[in-house]
């Protein structure tokens, strides 16, 4: 299972600069005895940021997809089903690794820097000796130069690595989410000119090179910190176990939630692959954003008090039950308003992409429930069964989905969301196992949310016939997603008695004053 599909002390959590070179180097991390209200600042300051890497994500499918053809889409596709796998050891685990320590040395950065940059380099040289490799397998000869030029994003990955750890260590998340919202940006405006001005495919090839360049030369600006030469006696063998435990179990979830992608490519071509691919990534996106928002926060989090089982079940049920209750709504809505998100998004002539689009809800909705117990499991140093349930996962959505492939993409998205439903209840059981955590726990942050949504759907599907009148889609989405999610949260809020949680939130982020013996002040 993956920490974020993308993942303790009370003690300072510091990096050792040598003395003289504070210049050039520094510490980004450093004691944080107000972790409570500097976790819900940094969710909240990251959030404000995925929201609006959410929007220019979905501005830029629906400028893309009126751009460009399912064709595009699906060579991109092809190279990318191959590239992510290799993109699995890109890091080696060694971000994770870093943030995890209690502690870590400037000569420990450095030498974990100089492994993931080789290891970027090493990734950008073997795309390009196996690009012939790639296009002869699926045969297509335009494979062969979009191997070659996205595997140079290998290269800025690598060297961007340990930065970007040193910026979670200090849980200075908002940075990190200013500079990916900032090369996000930029390779969409790429993008979009390239597409409109007839480069075709190519314009997606440039917004994959372009968003890890532009991060990493954001991350280096922001840490002003300057590795060491390597040296081989620094002390982090049990941090490269640690990353390598790490890859392994992503290696094997990867190959779980993409094999379908490379079949799909291989026995029904690029268009199919591409209406598939186009649905995944539409009905996925909202979900993974949060997943990343509130993963980049909760892991660092949950790291700081892993020695503390009672604050680690506390801090692990608060992000669960918030991540739940913003991710369950918005997968539902998809499922219920499918035909019209799509027309939207993509336009008329994706119309084939709404039936994929609604049966992958449920894949979506199951993933939402299980990878938030990766933060739990990543923060204890439980990689080790985090890998033994990926291995559980693999079998079972590959079997699934290969099981439907004779019916393309919509066989396939039938198996895959068959195979997450009933992997959903195993996975919790086993990942809580020998926690303070209970299933009590588990059901009471879920029924809230879903108790609420269930009102909110029948709501909607009730107000469906009049709604239908409606003839203007934008309008007609937008009253019928107003209505789901009003009804939802004032359910949630006052018939499940949830008001004072969301307000004590707002209170640890500054954003709720209560009055006072007379004058107004902040709740810490």
């Amino acid at each position: 299972m993956s920490r974020n599909l993308t993942t303790s002390t009370a003690a300072t959590v510091a990096v050792s600069v040598p003395a003289g070179a504070a210049a050039t180097r520094r510490a980004d991390d450093g004691a944080l005895p107000d972790l409570k209200q500097r976790t819900a600042k940094a969710a909240l300051i990251s959030s404000v940021c995925q929201v609006t890497s959410l929007a220019l994500r979905a501005g830029s499918l629906m400028i893309l997809s009126r751009l460009l053809t399912p064709t595009d889409f699906g060579l991109v596709g092809m190279v990318t089903a191959i590239t992510g796998f290799m993109a699995l050891f890109k890091d080696a685990g060694l971000s994770d690794a870093a943030v995890q320590q209690g502690s870590i040395t400037h000569e420990q950065s450095s030498m974990l820097f100089w492994i993931n940059a080789g290891i970027g380099c090493t990734l950008g040289l073997l795309c390009v000796v196996f690009a012939s490799s790639v296009a002869l397998f699926y045969g297509e000869p335009r494979l062969h130069p979009i191997m070659q030029a996205v595997g140079s994003s290998f290269v800025f990955t690598g060297l961007s690595t340990q930065h970007r750890a040193l910026l979670l260590r200090g849980m200075r998340i908002h940075v990190i989410a200013l500079t990916e919202v900032t090369a996000l940006f930029t390779s969409i405006l790429v993008a979009v000119t390239m597409a409109a001005t007839g480069f075709g495919y190519w314009a997606l090839v440039a917004s994959t090179i372009i968003l890890p360049a532009g991060t990493a030369i954001g991350v280096w600006q922001a840490t002003r910190w300057v590795p060491d030469w390597p040296r081989r006696r620094s002390g982090t063998r049990s941090m490269i176990v640690y990353g390598g435990t790490v890859t392994l179990n992503s290696l094997v979830v990867y190959i779980a939630y993409n094999v379908e992608k490379v079949l799909l490519g291989r026995f029904w071509g690029a268009a199919p692959l591409g209406i598939y691919g186009r649905a995944y990534q539409l009905v996925n996106l909202p979900n993974d954003s949060l997943l990343s928002t509130l993963g980049s926060v909760a892991f660092p989090a949950l790291c700081r008090v892993q020695d503390d089982p009672v604050r680690f079940r506390r801090y692990f049920l608060r992000m669960y039950g918030l991540f739940l209750s913003i991710a369950m709504p918005i997968t539902v809505a998809c499922a219920l308003f499918s035909e019209d998100i799509v027309e939207i998004l993509l336009g008329p002539s994706w119309g084939a992409v709404a039936p994929v689009f609604r049966l992958l809800t449920p894949t979506i909705l199951s993933i939402a429930l299980v990878n938030p117990f990766g933060w739990l499991l990543f923060a204890n140093g439980r990689v080790a069964r985090s890998l033994k349930i990926a291995l559980l996962i693999a079998p079972v959505t590959i079997l699934a989905y290969s099981l439907g492939l004779g019916s393309g993409p919509v066989g396939v998205a039938t198996g895959f969301s068959t195979a997450m439903v009933i992997l959903v209840v195993p996975i919790i059981l086993w990942s809580k196992l020998n926690t303070l955590i209970t299933g009590r726990d588990i059901l009471g942050a879920v029924a809230h949310p879903v108790g609420s949504l269930a009102i909110a759907a029948v709501v909607a599907l009730l107000a469906r016939p009049w709604l239908a009148q409606i003839h203007w889609t934008l309008l007609r989405l937008s009253t019928a997603s107003a209505l789901l999610f009003l009804v939802y949260l004032l359910t949630l809020l006052f018939v499940f008695r949830q008001k004072d949680q969301y307000i004590d939130l707002l209170r640890q982020v500054g954003l709720w004053r209560t009055r006072r013996g007379g004058s107004d002040q902040s709740d810490q």
